[in-house]
């Protein structure tokens, strides 16, 4: 039973969500002439899986890149944590704790699976350039605690087999799950997730349902995922919000989404009589 009471609410399964962490609040963006996103409003509360659904086109991943800092909405504002957020470049809000997938991989494929996994580690880098360079004190230090969380990360997504495997030499889905650790090794309180199922074949996507949920369970972080399985959304996400044309149609429990008819006409494709 959803409790939209301001503290949070229950899950069917018992699961305690928090309250909202963060709020988008009417978000206009345009590219010239063309609106991606109309005037959409909706929250994410701390704990909980929340999905973005809708057609090729609906302004999915635009919205993502709004949240991460990649786009800046020429209408409307994003709240995070109580506060309304200025316009941020993508590595301040990476420092305010969100990370996030990409739709196409953006990996360093010439490099090893453990530095890519390090990469995510840059924001907890604090020693200077002299001593990093030098790798003497305080650079030390880090790069034993960074290797130490990137193989945990490693080690909780069961990829230690390659971990020292080039990344240009792995299939595509365990990319992607590399790419999900590099994120997970940034220690995200909020993850956007961009279509992490994509071109997976069923085994490969049900790892990564189990690992999503693993990472909501076991460490408590919030997850904002977009991807087109609905048998994927419907199982894994507390709630979803639907866009068409760039507005938001619909917004609800999995069950509150399925019944709705004008997400039936739009997105899931089935009609009443």
């Amino acid at each position: 039973m959803l409790d939209n009471a301001a503290e949070g609410y229950v899950t069917a399964d018992g699961r305690q969500i928090g309250p909202v962490v963060m709020e988008m609040r009417n978000i206009t963006l345009r590219f010239g002439g063309v609106e991606a996103i109309k005037n959409i409003s909706f929250d994410v509360r701390e704990g909980e899986i929340r999905a973005i659904i809708g057609p090729n086109g609906a302004g999915k991943s635009s919205m993502l890149n709004v949240i991460s800092g990649f786009y800046h909405p020429q209408d409307g504002e994003v709240f995070y944590r109580g506060s309304r957020r200025p316009p941020m470049k993508p590595f301040q809000v990476a420092r305010q704790g969100i990370a996030r997938t990409f739709q196409n991989i953006a990996l360093f494929e010439g490099m090893s699976v453990l530095d890519n996994v390090m990469t995510g580690r840059l924001n907890h880098m604090k020693a200077g350039f002299l001593s990093q360079a030098f790798w003497w004190g305080k650079a030390q230090d880090e790069e034993t605690i960074n290797r130490q969380k990137a193989e945990e990360v490693i080690d909780f997504l069961e990829i230690q087999a390659i971990r020292k495997t080039p990344v240009g030499r792995l299939p595509y889905g365990l990319k992607k799950r590399v790419e999900l650790a590099r994120a997970l090794a940034a220690e995200p309180q909020i993850l956007l997730l961009d279509e992490p199922m994509a071109g997976m074949n069923v085994e490969e996507k049900e790892d990564m349902s189990r690992f999503i949920l693993d990472v909501n369970d076991e460490f408590g972080t919030t997850i904002v995922l977009i991807e087109h399985d609905m048998g994927v959304v419907m199982d894994l996400s507390d709630r979803v919000v639907v866009m068409d044309y760039g507005k938001k149609i619909g917004d609800g429990t999995p069950d509150d989404v399925r019944s709705n008819q004008e997400v039936i006409d739009a997105y899931l494709g089935v009609a009443h009589d």
